[in-house]
């Protein structure tokens, strides 16, 4: 008798720990990993080559910032400028306009399409900017539209059974305004024929300008999961208002740290404040090689996702995230 209750009691506190074990896995698993331009910690944002190794990477979703050609194609390409990425000073070196910068807006998607894609550098000196990423200069990379993007990742997709979403960005929606260019009608329309139109399309929609985010949900009536991006300080005080139309906020991490009390960190409420109005949290970025405040990237990631508890990551290092998110599951 006694050693069939032993053995129950063994079998019991076994499903116990295995219950709690899937429960922790399951926490696990609802973070998110955003590659943010693509992996770009190991080939030049942005480009085909670096969404393609995000995609091997197993990162959840695959970040687009968005810009208009000229003949109105969405470019995925983080700025309004072309300088800081590309050889366009050296291509067309009298398309520059007063203030000394090329604009993504003034070129054909043929003409932009003519342009080599580099590491980010400096255009002022030439420098590039994350010193031991992928050499300046070097390779074959070219720029490329939203449909070219979405093509590759669904076709992988179907190559590999995966289901890797889209995460793009609608970038200085005032300043295509002023050029009369209708940024965001023309990008929803896009991601609409590729089938991306609700919650459940895995797409996420994001921009810092929250006027544009709440006339995409209010007056274009899309019903998308919208992201809300933060930058200023005093956004953390605008919640409430974000969470009648965004179902997440992006902050810059420094946003949610506070004090290191010794050798912890403590946080700001913003995290705590967002998910009781039922908002996301997934803060920027995540560079291995830009630890600032952190000894290492371990730290930051336990940090920010464990101990922050914060639902997804922005990284130019998805490979590492995933990683790190493994193994804690």
């Amino acid at each position: 008798m006694f050693k069939t209750v032993s053995i129950i009691l063994l079998l019991t506190s076994l499903s116990l720990i295995s219950c709690k074990k899937d429960i922790k896995s399951e926490k696990m698993n609802t973070k998110i990993v955003i590659a943010h331009r693509g992996a770009s910690g190991y080939v030049p944002e942005h480009t085909m080559e670096a969404k393609a190794m995000a995609f091997a990477m197993n990162a959840d979703f695959i970040e687009q910032d968005l810009v208009l050609s000229k003949d109105d194609v969405p470019i995925v390409i983080h700025d309004i400028y072309l300088d800081d990425v590309t050889d366009v000073a050296t291509k067309f070196s009298n398309r520059k306009r007063k203030d000394n910068r090329y604009y993504v807006i003034d070129f054909t998607f043929k003409e932009l399409q003519t342009l080599a894609v580099t590491e980010r550098f400096n255009p002022k000196n030439g420098e590039q900017i994350y010193k031991k990423r992928f050499p300046k200069g070097k390779g074959n990379f070219k720029l490329h539209s939203l449909s070219q993007e979405i093509e590759m990742i669904q076709g992988l997709n179907a190559a590999t059974g995966k289901n890797i979403g889209i995460y793009p960005e609608i970038k200085e929606p005032a300043f295509h305004k002023t050029a009369e260019k209708n940024l965001t009608e023309i990008v929803l329309k896009v991601l609409s024929n590729y089938g991306y139109n609700t919650k459940e399309d895995n797409c996420i929609l994001q921009c810092f300008d929250a006027k544009e985010l709440e006339r995409i949900r209010v007056e274009l009536k899309s019903e998308l999961f919208l992201v809300q991006l933060m930058e200023f300080p005093e956004d953390s005080k605008k919640l409430k208002h974000f969470a009648t139309y965004a179902n997440g906020i992006g902050p810059w991490y420094k946003q949610i740290l506070d004090k290191k009390i010794d050798g912890k960190f403590t946080f700001t409420s913003l995290v705590s404040d967002a998910h009781t109005l039922g908002l996301k949290v997934h803060p920027y970025t995540f560079r291995a090689d830009a630890l600032d405040e952190f000894s290492s990237f371990e730290e930051m990631m336990e940090t920010l996702l464990i101990e922050a508890n914060v639902e997804g990551a922005f990284t130019d290092f998805p490979d590492l995230v995933v990683a790190f998110l493994k193994n804690k599951s």
